[in-house]
């Protein structure tokens, strides 16, 4: 199982990156995907989640109103876009997997619930 995550960068304050994650090895569409941070001293804390067929989203809400969580099951790929990006969205963002009946609209937030992680990819927002 490979979660690769990619996109993040050094932005300035106020604008915007879209990460990506491709996974293989996985029957994606049977797992909902989450994106987590970890910024440097901090626990891993949730930022987002999707279903399997994308019908149905959560967000943290540091970043609710800002971000979009979306999915390309032909892809396997899971992509997370956040806007106005501030200086304490500066971070290590991962992407995770976590297995669901497909008859389900649960989404969680914890991370100990999700099986796959992927390597992160550093996001780094300038003031």
């Amino acid at each position: 199982v490979q979660l690769q995550a990619s996109g993040g960068g050094l932005v300035q304050a106020g604008g915007f990156l879209r990460l990506s994650c491709a996974a293989s090895g996985i029957t994606f569409s049977s797992y909902t995907m989450g994106w987590f941070r970890q910024a440097p001293g901090k626990e891993r804390e949730f930022v987002a989640a999707i279903t399997w067929s994308g019908g149905r989203t959560t967000y943290a809400d540091s970043v609710k109103g800002r971000s979009t969580i979306s999915r390309d099951n032909a892809k396997n790929t899971v992509y997370l876009q956040v806007n106005s990006l501030k200086p304490e969205d500066t971070a290590v963002y991962y992407c995770a997997a976590d297995f669901r009946p497909q008859w389900t609209t649960v989404i969680s937030d914890r991370p100990d619930e999700y099986e796959f992680w992927g390597q992160g990819t550093l996001v780094t927002v300038s003031s």
